[in-house]
């Protein structure tokens, strides 16, 4: 029995409380899966996991030997790691959840760059703004804008959208252009619902250094980015998008900046990744080049 990898194996099945999921993200056979745990019961001569139809929970004595694997695994890792970064390139499946407007406007233009680099890595980009389970969904990191949820990850600032007020030149021809804040009170803005909380995010703004929420009137409600562009183009109301979502389109004057002089507050953007897993080289090479693509975009910078 190769003892290294029935950690692995242990720690992942302990992780995704499945022995078919823990096979489908180490790439191995089910049958493998199961027969390197029963190896390990057997080596060690205790229980290490309770098997149901439907779950598998870990023991007592499995939950002190799974602290004990992670941080072995972890400091083999990083051993490993000093010695063989500056001459092994980063390799194996990468698995990223991004949201869609993110992840096609921003990652996806520049993606021949990064494969160039790293040839070696495969990517499975997702892209979607909903909660996910890193560990059971087999996920390496994720990207997400606005405040976090409190959670045992990990989490690095790489860059914050700023935001910015427009309509297309069809509303205003029809309701006029806002001056002021107090103007929106007579205007119809789209509403952008977070998939988190199912609530409307009201339109922001800074005044006197502090900001200020500002609840609007909207008869269309989406959850989705580039649907959001899409009403405000077709003229259904205001929206506050990110100045990088909608930059070709001011350009090319399909929709028109409103109340120019007031600014909002600017949305972080974060990548997460779990805290018990030592971060990876792939997931680390994959993260410095996204703070440096983020650093070449003005509208993304930290």
């Amino acid at each position: 029995m190769d003892r290294l990898q029935a950690m692995e194996v242990f720690t992942r099945v302990v992780e995704v409380s499945s022995f078919t999921k823990a096979a489908d993200n180490l790439n191995l056979p089910r049958a493998t899966v199961t027969n390197t745990i029963q190896a390990l019961e057997a080596h060690l001569g205790v229980k290490l996991l309770h098997r149901t139809t439907r779950r598998v929970n870990v023991t007592e004595d499995g939950a002190a030997y799974y602290e004990r694997c992670v941080r072995i695994l972890a400091e083999i890792e990083e051993t490993e790691g000093a010695f063989t970064h500056a001459r092994i390139t980063p390799k194996g499946r990468l698995r990223v959840d991004m949201p869609g407007a993110i992840g096609k406007m921003i990652l996806l233009p520049s993606l021949s760059e990064f494969r160039e680099r790293y040839p070696d890595i495969e990517l499975m980009l997702g892209m979607s703004d909903r909660p996910i389970d890193l560990i059971q969904e087999g996920v390496d990191c994720v990207i997400r804008a606005g405040s976090l949820p409190d959670s045992n990850m990990i989490a690095r600032r790489i860059g914050s959208m700023k935001m910015i007020q427009v309509a297309s030149p069809e509303y205003l021809a029809r309701y006029g252009e806002p001056e002021t804040i107090a103007d929106l009170e007579r205007h119809v803005c789209v509403n952008y619902f977070s998939s988190r909380t199912g609530k409307n995010m009201d339109v922001s703004f800074i005044v006197d250094g502090q900001s200020v929420d500002v609840p609007v009137t909207g008869m269309v409600s989406v959850n989705d980015a580039e649907a959001y562009v899409t009403a405000g183009l077709m003229g259904l109301g205001i929206i506050q998008p990110a100045r990088f979502m909608v930059r070709e389109l001011l350009a090319a004057g399909a929709l028109r900046e409103i109340l120019p002089h007031l600014q909002s507050e600017a949305i972080p953007i974060s990548v997460m990744y779990p805290q018990n897993r030592h971060l990876s080289q792939k997931v680390r090479v994959f993260v410095d080049w996204v703070v440096e693509l983020f650093g070449r975009c003005p509208e993304l910078c930290v």
